[in-house]
């Protein structure tokens, strides 16, 4: 669809898109699958003490090197709130990830702010979203200090980022566009302090917003806590009338859980008002596929705005084959109670629309199994944008009987045989080990034989299964094979 604005967008400044970084095939393929930026940092001191532990210096540096050579960009996350026994720790920690050469380093408290500044003087800051900066007095203070960018609090609106920019032009604002967001204001709830004495602002938090919580009464004439009968109740706000659902089922509670940020179909209003410098995706410790999903989906979003165009039916398809919890544009258009749809009090989590079965590895030539494949089961291929020349994608898994007709064409059974070198491309093929074919602008492979990588022959593939699996041809690395969930048996019903 045609966006029909009239900016002269080829003068204007790019937008930076900016990935997270749980460990480094994560960073791998955020980069690959469009991200201009990734971040994610070592130990403690990164807010997400999971994720920490999944990088080593050595293979932190490692991932800067390699985005370097991709001409893209590193943020290390400093951006936990340390106590007076860390601070020699940290300055050893700021000085050993300045060594490295990140482009900038991500924090939030004030005192570490003042603290890289010294240490390291020629790295640029950028300020956590933990500092929860809303408005022009909190920016100005943090700008004086020598802050490059701010990532505004998720609770902020386009309104407010604009009234930012125009009184602090050169302070960059980056923004989150998709991901969990927090019950409370970043980093600020005790839920889990509480709790489990894990400090969310600490890097520690346990989501206990997202728990299975059950209820509990007082019997009138025991005095004792009893266990709620479950039915369906609700408490009401005598102010405005909203009401919040109380209901228990075989899972538990869900009164706390917010649902997931997801901003994409709003993306050409995001830009258009020329305030946000950077688009940030949530998601250290959420999985591979999460990371090539976001960064692929909101990389296409980018591209179509400045062709004036948006499709936000293919970014909600392809965000919503995620795992998630519902979505919520959140604050950055509209204010909470102007929808009231930024809770979600029935799971946990949900699946998402797709399961994952496979994972290309860097050769392209294997995959490793993520879920059961079997033989003659057709999967999609997902890979990085700049394998596919039109973007123009279908938005629905094709029918099994429309696939097998197509594998059934002269034009698409085109042996191949691999040279050692050939690099990896996305082409309709068949040979003995399987075949691959081009529908709707994506492309699906079916396998006739399943092989390990040291030859044994398999009628199925698992999960448990470590062995690398045989490709039919050599795909883009750090590709994805998936399946639609409701048809996991690939069949028409």
């Amino acid at each position: 669809m045609s966006l029909g604005f009239i900016t002269h967008k080829e003068t204007l400044k790019k937008v930076q898109l900016l990935s997270p970084a749980g460990n480094l095939r994560k960073m791998q393929i955020a980069l690959h699958y469009g991200a201009d930026a990734v971040y994610g940092g070592v130990s403690h001191f990164s807010l997400r003490n999971r994720a920490g532990k999944d990088f080593s210096y050595e293979d932190f540096a490692t991932g800067v090197e390699y985005a370097h050579s991709l001409n893209k960009k590193v943020f290390v996350t400093i951006n936990g709130f340390p106590f007076n026994s860390q601070i020699e720790s940290l300055k050893n920690h700021i000085a050993r990830m300045r060594d490295l050469n990140p482009d900038a380093f991500i924090i939030a408290a004030p005192g570490v702010v003042r603290l890289a500044r010294e240490i390291a003087p020629n790295i640029p800051i950028h300020l956590s979203t933990q500092a929860n900066v809303l408005n022009v007095l909190d920016a100005s203070v943090y700008f004086d200090m020598g802050v490059k960018r701010i990532v505004a609090a998720r609770e902020v609106s386009l309104n407010d980022c604009m009234q930012i920019k125009k009184v602090l032009p050169d302070l960059e604002i980056e923004i989150f566009v998709h991901g969990s967001m927090c019950f409370a204001f970043s980093g600020r709830c005790l839920i889990s302090a509480l709790q489990h004495g894990r400090v969310p602002n600490r890097g520690s938090c346990a989501n206990d917003c997202r728990f299975d919580y059950e209820y509990f009464v007082r019997d009138i004439q025991s005095g004792n806590l009893v266990e709620f009968c479950p039915q369906e109740l609700y408490v009401k706000n005598p102010d405005n009338n909203v009401f919040m659902r109380l209901e228990e089922d075989s899972m538990g509670t869900h009164i706390f859980n917010a649902k997931d940020l997801n901003l994409a179909s709003y993306i050409h209003e995001i830009l258009e008002s020329q305030a946000i410098d950077a688009l940030k995706i949530e998601g250290r410790t959420k999985s591979s596929y999460y990371a090539g999903i976001t960064a692929r989906t909101y990389r296409l979003a980018i591209e179509d705005y400045y062709q004036n165009l948006s499709r936000s039916n293919l970014y909600q398809y392809e965000l919503h084959t995620l795992k998630n919890r519902g979505f919520s544009d959140g604050y950055i258009i509209h204010r909470p109670f102007q929808k009231l749809d930024t809770q979600n009090t029935f799971s946990a989590i949900s699946d998402g629309s797709y399961q994952v079965c496979a994972e290309v590895d860097c050769s392209g030539k294997f995959f490793l199994c993520k879920h059961t494949i079997i033989k003659q089961q057709w999967m999609e291929i997902i890979a990085p944008l700049e394998y596919y020349p039109k973007y123009d994608f279908g938005l629905d898994f094709p029918s099994i009987s429309l696939l097998d007709s197509y594998s059934s064409k002269e034009s698409s059974r085109k042996d191949v045989v691999l040279s050692k070198n050939q690099d990896c491309v996305l082409q309709e093929i068949c040979n003995d080990i399987g075949q691959i074919v081009f529908i709707a602008g994506r492309y699906y492979l079916k396998l006739f034989k399943i092989f390990t990588a040291s030859g044994s022959e398999l009628e199925s593939v698992h999960s448990g299964n470590t062995h690398p699996i045989v490709l039919p041809t050599a795909l883009p690395p750090l590709s994805f094979l998936r399946i639609k969930i409701n048809d996991t048996t690939n069949n028409d019903g």
